[in-house]
């Protein structure tokens, strides 16, 4: 993808997950490309070498790091206020945090880990920020999604596999979540010039993967090292989604290799999804009640 040095000049964009792997690539070009990056990171010290590197290679100095946790709402609710103290604007959310755990774990709101990290977070950030993103427009959502969601299936039964934990069929359910997601908001967004849009990046040679461990691991990792693509290209889709006037209008759509392209069929099951959004925000009020008041 080829973009002017300095397209992006003026304009604030928020990367989660960006200390690695594509989410790194992403928010150093969007440096590149004269944009205020907001950098959100699990790991202060390798957040700021991560900072550092972008900064010298970018020659922006218009970058900054938020530290947070996402898989604690607390955390999440947190980043968003200073996020907020800070800037008045956001042109760009782009929501590249995620990953798959071989081991079911729960986070400190008793959530499943990865059902919060890759889906609910994003949700939850997302609310948080979007009256500062309506008021930016024309602005961009991006999810980063994955081809695994076909394979998912939301089984409010057992929504945070508490009964029966499978790290595979809790991944593809969270993907998926995520393309329900993107789909029910850009119809609640049809009337604002705000877009949200999902793509897969593809498969990725990155760190990914750490999550597993033992032979699960060892063949995620040679899975990825046989087939996978490198970071620069699996995070092209998200660039073009950020900064392309082609897509400047073009919301609740999928994305693969820089092309809309169908989801799954049972990805556009209306009622499906407005019961997600519901379950979500239930889970959402509840965790906010739990907290003490002095960190709501």
């Amino acid at each position: 993808m080829t973009m002017n040095n300095k397209s992006m000049q003026g304009k604030v964009c928020l990367v989660t997950g960006s200390s690695s792997g594509i989410g790194k690539v992403t928010a150093r070009e969007l440096a590149k490309m004269g944009a205020t990056v907001v950098m959100v990171c699990r790991n202060r010290a390798k957040g700021e070498a991560v900072r550092a590197e972008i900064i010298k290679e970018s020659s922006n100095d218009q970058v900054e790091l938020l530290v947070a946790d996402l898989s604690d709402l607390s955390q999440v609710r947190r980043v968003a206020s200073e996020f907020k103290q800070k800037y008045a604007q956001l042109h760009v959310l782009i929501h590249n945090a995620g990953g798959i755990y071989g081991e079911r774990k729960a986070t400190p709101d008793g959530l499943e880990q990865t059902f919060t990290v890759n889906y609910l977070a994003s949700f939850l950030l997302t609310e948080l920020l979007l009256d500062v993103l309506k008021a930016s427009a024309p602005a961009r959502i991006i999810n980063v999604s994955s081809d695994a969601h076909p394979h998912g299936k939301i089984d409010f039964a057992d929504l945070q596999g508490a009964q029966k934990y499978n790290f595979v069929k809790a991944y593809n359910q969270a993907k998926l979540a995520q393309i329900y997601f993107t789909y029910e908001l850009a119809d609640r967004l049809k009337d604002a010039d705000v877009t949200v849009n999902a793509l897969h990046p593809g498969r990725v040679h990155s760190g990914f993967n750490g999550g597993t461990k033992g032979l699960i691991h060892v063949f995620g990792e040679v899975l990825y090292f046989l087939t996978g693509i490198s970071e620069e290209k699996g995070a092209q889709t998200t660039l073009y989604l950020a900064t392309s006037p082609e897509v400047e209008r073009v919301s609740g759509k999928y994305f693969s290799d820089c092309k809309q392209i169908p989801s799954s069929t049972h990805s556009y099951d209306a009622e499906v999804r407005q019961r997600l959004w519901n379950v979500s925000e239930e889970l959402i009020q509840q965790n906010e009640l739990s907290q003490p008041v002095s960190e709501r």
